[in-house]
């Protein structure tokens, strides 16, 4: 029988933890405050920001929300980072992506602070990641990593295929499976032949953000299918595997919704209240 990989259980777990430890740090006079920035009028970024602002309030975090028009220019963009990284009152920042075309993504997160780094997307904590010296990773990939060690999945000895290859997930993924003694491989949009690939891997991880990507005939029986793909047709949401057709073939996988996205927004919880409790010095 196939394990479905709800992450809604082991989401329910993370903020009932944080939120006792935000207890604790307030109790010690440490406000766990969170700034997000957002720039311009994407919708899906509204959906998701509500969500952040939603937990964080019921977790006891000070999340502060910092609006800019999408005409912004960049030097005054990295100049609010900047204030924020010099800001002893803040813990954590994020720039809630994507932002307009005319702001070089790149420079904008190489001016946030490491030490205040709530997505991990910093060159400096990428680099880190990769060395093995892991406090902060993207969320979406510590969601992945917290689905593997909540049902118990053992990826040592196992080749995995990472389908996607952004800072977001398909890169910093990579690295947390070769550091449990996974093989990698990691395909994209120039890959040819992705069916020989899918069939000789055990897991497969997919973040492409295209329907139908994954078919039954690409599965190999038994294997471990994570989708972090999100796509809506004919107003249903849905990932890059066909779940249906892939859930009698594969030994667990994540359904969509209700899988690895739930777990996303606890996750960037616990790395505000990670790097709260490293800048404070608090049980480190």
């Amino acid at each position: 029988m196939t394990l479905i990989l709800d992450g809604k259980e082991p989401a329910k777990k993370i903020i009932d933890e944080l939120t006792l430890e935000v207890e604790h740090l307030k109790a010690k006079n440490i406000l766990p405050t969170f700034c997000v920035i957002e720039v311009g009028e994407d919708p899906a970024s509204k959906i998701y920001l509500r969500l952040k602002r939603k937990l964080a309030k019921k977790i006891g975090i000070n999340e502060q929300t910092i609006k800019f028009p999408g005409d912004i220019r960049q030097d005054e963009l990295i100049d609010k980072i900047k204030e924020l990284n010099a800001d002893p009152h803040v813990d954590a920042i994020m720039v809630q992506l994507p932002i307009p075309e005319h702001i070089n993504t790149r420079l904008v997160l190489e001016a946030i602070d490491p030490a205040k780094d709530a997505d991990g997307f910093t060159p400096y904590n990428q680099g880190r990641m990769w060395q093995g010296q892991v406090n902060i990773i993207p969320a979406t990939v510590r969601s992945i990593m917290t689905i593997l060690d909540y049902y118990q999945l053992n990826v040592e000895g196992k080749n995995a295929l990472i389908i996607g290859r952004s800072i977001i997930v398909g890169k910093p993924v990579a690295s947390q499976l070769l550091a449990r003694n996974a093989t990698v491989t990691i395909a994209h949009s120039h890959t040819r032949k992705l069916q020989e690939l899918t069939l000789l891997n055990d897991i497969i991880i997919s973040d492409v953000g295209r329907a139908h990507l994954i078919t039954k005939n690409m599965v190999k029986p038994g294997s471990i299918l994570i989708d972090v793909g999100m796509n809506r047709e004919n107003g249903k949401l849905m990932g890059d595997i066909e779940y249906d057709d892939c859930l009698p073939i594969a030994e667990a996988i994540t359904p969509v919704p209700g899988g690895v996205g739930p777990l996303t927004v606890a996750n960037l919880m616990k790395q505000v209240i990670i790097l709260t409790k490293l800048r404070h010095n608090y049980g480190n």
